[in-house]
């Protein structure tokens, strides 16, 4: 499935129906009186999330979206239908956004379920049943439906995941997430392997927890170099950071400073977010270096550091119990919840 994580839609709520002009026609009832009834209310636009979807690509394809208008009012004070609301459904996390400079925040959708109306429809006007007098005993006015509203709205999507995996490009992301998750990330032994956030269920002593991936973060991400920022946007909502830094690059310390640079630049709490720390690829260096490497690392972070390899499976238990204590959920929980993640 194609991953996009915002899309600029257009969307629009129903004009109410109009009132009817109308009067009473019986035998032997010479001059009925007025019985025009009023019109039906126009559709809402309801943004609506469903489980199961984790991009917007749908809405690449469909951009417009309108609900109905009410029908007209009729005689014998028959009021018009209301029109059907224009239901969206997106993925939990999307967020709704205006179009305008500062893209404001509309609606968040965090929870499953959940339903914002976003534009209501307009309501339908009275018939001629209403603007009957002592004086004007057969009135031909009748009120015009109200219209709906119109706009053009930003939808972007921030994925909801308890773990967040981050790291420089080539820190052996997707080797880790493919190797303790149900994901099928891209691997290459090349830089930007992974060009779309990656979603993977980690199931690990009977608990259970969502990781999400992101591409590698290089030095200006927070500003939009390699549209990093809106990388660091699926991982505001993780309740835990894991940080990989490549063992076998000559520069660990200086990686994993770029990398936090990068969140407290991007601000969203993300730099205060729970980090687990931890060398990844640690098979393809000596055992001399990856403790020197080791050592300098927990001196600048002032954290331990764990030492792993996703390809050998060494250390990875360790890095999922430090995980799970801080992120993790009991299986039966997540079933409560309602949730149903589905792996990009």
């Amino acid at each position: 499935m194609q991953f996009l994580d915002q899309a600029k839609i257009f969307v629009s709520s129903g004009r109410g129906g109009d009132g009817s002009v109308s009067f009473r026609r019986e035998k032997f009832v010479e001059f009925g009186g007025p019985d025009g009834g009023d019109g039906g209310k126009g559709g809402d636009v309801i943004f609506e999330t469903v489980a199961g979807l984790n991009t917007l690509i749908d809405f690449r394809y469909s951009q417009h979206f309108k609900a109905g208008r009410g029908q007209h009012g009729m005689g014998r004070n028959r009021t018009g239908a209301g029109a059907d609301d224009a239901i969206i459904r997106v993925p939990i996390g999307t967020q709704i956004l205006a179009d305008d400079d500062e893209r404001s925040l509309i609606a968040d959708m965090t929870r499953p379920g959940q339903r914002v109306v976003l534009l209501r429809g307009g309501d339908g006007g009275k018939g001629n049943s209403h603007y009957k007098t002592s004086t004007n005993r057969a009135p031909r006015q009748f009120q015009p439906g109200f219209e709906g509203g119109e706009m053009w709205i930003w939808l972007r999507l921030k994925l909801l995941a308890d773990a967040g995996l981050l790291g420089a490009p080539n820190a052996g992301k997707s080797t880790f997430i493919n190797a303790v998750s149900n994901a099928a990330a891209k691997v290459g032994a090349y830089p930007f392997t992974t060009l779309k956030p990656q979603l993977g269920v980690v199931a690990h002593k009977n608990r259970e927890l969502v990781m999400a991936d992101i591409p590698g973060l290089i030095a200006g991400a927070a500003d939009g170099v390699g549209i990093g920022d809106r990388f660091l946007g699926h991982i505001e909502r993780c309740r835990v950071l894991l940080h990989l830094v490549d063992a076998s690059a000559p520069a660990p310390v200086k990686a994993w400073r770029t990398v936090r640079d990068e969140l407290d630049a991007y601000g969203g709490g993300l730099i205060d977010k729970p980090e687990v720390l931890a060398l990844s690829k640690s098979d393809l260096v000596s055992a001399a270096s990856l403790s020197a490497k080791r050592r300098a690392l927990e001196k600048a972070s002032g954290q331990p550091v764990h030492v792993l390899s996703a390809a050998t499976r060494q250390g990875v238990d360790g890095v999922l119990d430090a995980l799970i204590t801080l992120a993790g959920r009991d299986l039966e929980a997540v079933k409560a919840e309602g949730m149903a993640w589905t792996p990009l």
